[in-house]
C-alpha cells in the first residue's frame, strides 16, 4: 500500500490520513476546496501534539506530513491502491463517491468506508466490483485508538479481506477485529444501548452528567463515562449509528432518546463544536 487515498478530511479522515502517512505511505486526502486549510490544520496540531507526549520524534512527524497531501481533486486517486472513504455518515453521499471511485481508480485497488452504521453492501453495489469493497472502522482519535473492525459483506472477496486486515496490523498498527455486515457491526452494536440508556437517565433527572460519568469510571473501571464518551465519539455519530441500529433490528433499546434529537438539532455535537453534554 505505497499509495493510499482518504476521502474526507475531518477528524476521522485526518487521523486516518495521519495514520497512514507515519507508517509510510504517500496520502492524498480528498477535501472541499473550503475545508483544505482546515484539514491541514488538524493533522498539523495532532503531530505535535504526538510530538509533544513522547509518542513520535520531530523527524517522524515532519516525514510523516511531507508525505500528505490534501486537494479537492477526486481524480488524484487513480493510482491509489486502497481508498478509505471517511465522510459524514449520510449514505446518499457515500454511494456518490463510491460510484465515482470505481470509474477512477484500478481494477485491483481496494475501496474501504469508514461508516460506523450504513450498511457496506450498500457501498459495495453502488460499484462494478463489489467483491474489493469492505468496511475499514477506525476509531476516534485514530492515531491513538488500537482498534479497526474489518466488515466483510456476502460480495467481499476473502483473500481482499485478509490483505486489508495484514495491512491494517502489520504495517499500521493496529489490532483488528472482523465483523459481519450487519449495522452497528460488533463495537457500536454493544457500546450504542449502553450510550442511550445513559442519555436516557440523565433526561429524565435520575442523575447529573457528573454523576452518571463518575459512577462508571470510579465504580466499574471504565476510562471514561458514556455522557463524555458522546461528546468524544460527537452527538451526531451517536445518533446516526442509533437511528441505523433501530431501523436493522426494531429493538427499543436502539431507539434514540428524545433529548439527543434535540442537541443534534441545536448543534450541540460535544467537543467538535465545544458543546454537548459537557462545555469545552
Amino acid at each position: 500500500m505505497k499509495h493510499v487515498g482518504v476521502i474526507g478530511g475531518g477528524t476521522m479522515g485526518a487521523g486516518i490520513a495521519e495514520v497512514v502517512a507515519r507508517a509510510g505511505s504517500t496520502v492524498r486526502v480528498v477535501e472541499r476546496a473550503e475545508a483544505v486549510e482546515a484539514a491541514q490544520q488538524r493533522i498539523e496540531k495532532s503531530l505535535a501534539r504526538a510530538v509533544k507526549s513522547g509518542r513520535l520524534s520531530d523527524d517522524d512527524a515532519k516525514a510523516a506530513l511531507a508525505r500528505i497531501t490534501i486537494t479537492p481533486d477526486l481524480a488524484t486517486l487513480s493510482d491509489a491502491e486502497l481508498v478509505i472513504e471517511a465522510m459524514p455518515e449520510i449514505e446518499e453521499l457515500k454511494v456518490e463517491y463510491f460510484t465515482k471511485l470505481d470509474e477512477i481508480v484500478a481494477p485491483d485497488a481496494i475501496l474501504a468506508t469508514n461508516t460506523s452504521s450504513i450498511p457496506v453492501i450498500r457501498l459495495a453495489n453502488a460499484t462494478k466490483h463489489p467483491e474489493r469493497v469492505l468496511g475499514m472502522h477506525f476509531f476516534n482519535p485514530v492515531p491513538v485508538m488500537a482498534l479497526v473492525e474489518i466488515v466483510t459483506t456476502l460480495k467481499a472477496d476473502r483473500a481482499i479481506v485478509d490483505k486489508v486486515a495484514a495491512y491494517a496490523r502489520d504495517t499500521l498498527g493496529k489490532k483488528t477485529i472482523e465483523s459481519k455486515d450487519q449495522a452497528g457491526f460488533i463495537v457500536n452494536a454493544l457500546l450504542i444501548p449502553y450510550l442511550t440508556h445513559a442519555i436516557r437517565m440523565f433526561e429524565t433527572g435520575f442523575a447529573s452528567a457528573e454523576d452518571i460519568d463518575e459512577g462508571m469510571v470510579s465504580g466499574c473501571g471504565h476510562p471514561m463515562g458514556p455522557l463524555r464518551l458522546c461528546d468524544t465519539v460527537g452527538l451526531d455519530i451517536c445518533l446516526a449509528v442509533a437511528e441505523s441500529l433501530y431501523a436493522e433490528f426494531g429493538e427499543a433499546h436502539y431507539a434514540p432518546p428524545v433529548l439527543l434529537r434535540r442537541m443534534v438539532d441545536a448543534g450541540y455535537l460535544g467537543r467538535k463544536t465545544g458543546r454537548g453534554f459537557y462545555t469545552y
